[in-house]
């Protein structure tokens, strides 16, 4: 369960815990919420542990080119680092940093590694049972991992074929294709884990995790059918917010561990993961004349330039350029 913020400890006047709060104030992630703690973290350690108020413009500076310099990280790890630093000042100690002038990071960012249509297949074949279906969706809708374990039984729509994800990357939430072909498959990952609903709620359990402002606002949605997990975990645990017992949806290490061996075995050794597949998804979908901006709704991307990457993608494709070599008469 540790996608659940844990609580956080009440009247306590440590920095931590009050940052986490300003973040949770604004309605922000979770995942963001462990990003810029992460990066405010390393800003105070770089500075000898001094408490970000007695620093300013000139010290977020010299951080962030030093992430560039000897650091190495790329352009979107230190915009990252800057968004955090911008949301402590601004958000949570009420200060207006001054323009700030630092060295920019140089290493370019990486075209991510797209599978063709018949190698995203391939990997799916080598996989069976629920992590076939898993993939399988991420493939045919382009979710993230994590977007996809944390689907619930009320977020297929199959007489619109369509998916809602709620709370993505950068919170909110956004609709994707559900793919015709997966339907007969998803229907039956239901009736799996209602069963196991049933069998929870006869042995004491079966309330799902919802956040808090859920709970309040439908306060027995919790053993509803439709809230439930459609990839419930194959254990129960406990709530780190509440300690209740309960069971959550599955870990996305658990479809790490089979994906792997999945893509050597499929001949594929290029670097690949997961996140492969909403690559190919994205990739496809432009390729077949989609516009971008469509695309750009389908993922969930809140700025267009991260979608554009596709483009470059399907321009640099090789299999489209034919080699000199393979010009030279016989």
């Amino acid at each position: 369960m540790d996608d659940i913020r844990p609580s956080l400890p009440k009247n306590s006047n440590r920095f931590v815990s009050l940052f986490r709060q300003s973040i949770r104030n604004r309605g922000l992630s979770y995942a963001t919420e462990k990003t810029y703690l992460h990066w405010v973290l390393r800003f105070i350690r770089f500075h000898n542990r001094q408490h970000p108020q007695k620093l300013g413009g000139q010290e977020v500076s010299d951080f962030l080119s030093d992430l560039a310099v000897h650091r190495h990280c790329s352009v979107s790890t230190q915009r990252t680092a800057l968004n955090a630093l911008v949301f402590l000042y601004k958000h949570h100690l009420g200060i207006e940093l001054p323009k700030i002038h630092f060295r920019y990071a140089r290493r370019p960012r990486r075209m991510p590694t797209v599978f063709s249509h018949n190698e995203a297949l391939a990997v799916i074949q080598q996989l069976d049972g629920v992590n076939k279906l898993i993939a399988s969706i991420l493939y045919g809708s382009g979710l993230r991992i994590n977007e996809a374990l944390r689907l619930r039984v009320k977020d297929l729509d199959f007489s619109s074929l369509q998916i809602t994800v709620r709370d993505g990357k950068g919170g909110g939430e956004r609709f994707t294709l559900l793919a015709r072909s997966l339907m007969a498959d998803l229907k039956n990952q239901i009736d799996i884990a209602l069963k196991l609903h049933e069998f929870d709620l006869s042995c004491g359990y079966g309330e799902v995790y919802l956040p808090n402002a859920l709970v309040r606002k439908y306060p027995t949605a919790a053993k509803s059918p439709e809230w439930q997990f459609l990839f419930p975990a194959t254990t129960i645990g406990t709530d780190p917010q509440t300690g209740v017992l309960r069971r959550h949806h599955r870990h996305y290490s658990a479809f790490q561990r089979v994906l792997k061996p999945a893509i050597r075995r499929a001949g594929i050794h290029r670097r690949a993961g997961s996140h492969t597949f909403r690559h190919s998804f994205a990739t496809r979908l432009i390729e077949t004349g989609y516009d971008i901006k469509l695309v750009q709704s389908l993922l969930g991307h809140g700025d267009i330039r991260t979608t554009e990457i596709y483009l470059h993608v399907v321009r640099n494709r090789a299999g489209a350029i034919v080699s000199p070599v393979d010009t030279i008469a016989s």
